[in-house]
């Protein structure tokens, strides 16, 4: 039989936004959980995922565990809410394509704390470490951030200053997946949202009250611990 060649990607050369990144590991995780893919080929796949910049780069990741048929994810159009009375600082990016972290620990730990920034998309492991994730004094750099965390053996904590919503997404297996936001949701603060997996591990965690005490409600700089 004649190997025809595989039909190109009608829009491989469109970059990949955060939403058709999280498609694929939404994918990825069902296959593991299913059994359709071990955890190192999860793990291989993972972090190709994190690194494809285009359409054309991730088509090749789910070849073969998305059902025959199944549309091909399209970039979104992201929009730039403004955002003038947020209780916790926003400065938007120059250019939201680039703004995404990337943080490993095998092994070790490793923390963010005092006015870093959050970026729109942050990726987190830790297998065998941990990682901790203050943003009690951080600039977010859009309304709406996630934090994709994947703890294998390991765990990671993240504390969100007070107004700030957080959602949960991820999967605990062997493991806890919940952070908690504030008691006081502020409607102008950001959202930070949790995906993931945590395996024989943790992801969790607080507001910065409930951490640092009732403390951070003046303006200016902070003691930071």
């Amino acid at each position: 039989m004649e190997n025809l060649p595989d039909r190109p990607h009608p829009h491989a050369h469109l970059r990949a936004s955060d939403t058709d990144r999280d498609q694929v590991v939404d994918v990825l995780r069902d296959a593991l959980m299913s059994g359709r893919l071990s955890q190192d080929e999860h793990a291989e796949r993972l972090e190709q995922t994190l690194q494809a910049r285009t359409l054309g780069e991730l088509e090749p990741i789910t070849r073969d565990l998305v059902v025959p048929g199944q549309a091909q994810p399209v970039p979104l159009p992201m929009t730039q809410p403004s955002v003038s009375n947020s209780p916790v600082p926003i400065e938007e990016p120059a250019d939201p394509s680039q703004s995404f972290d990337t943080m490993v620990a095998i092994f070790g730990g490793g923390e963010r704390t005092g006015r870093w920034r959050v970026k729109r998309r942050t990726n987190a492991f830790a297998v065998f470490g941990g990682h901790d994730l203050d943003m009690t004094n951080a600039v977010f750099e859009g309304r709406e951030v996630t934090i994709y965390a994947f703890a294998v053996f390991g765990g990671i904590d993240i504390t969100v200053p007070e107004g700030v919503t957080v959602r949960n997404e991820g999967v605990g297996i062997f493991g806890g997946f919940g952070a908690r936001g504030s008691d006081d949701p502020n409607p102008n603060a950001p959202t930070v949202v949790v995906k993931g997996l945590a395996l024989f591990g943790g992801v969790g965690g607080q507001s910065s009250a409930k951490r640092h005490g009732k403390k951070n409600k003046g303006k200016g700089h902070h003691e930071l611990h």
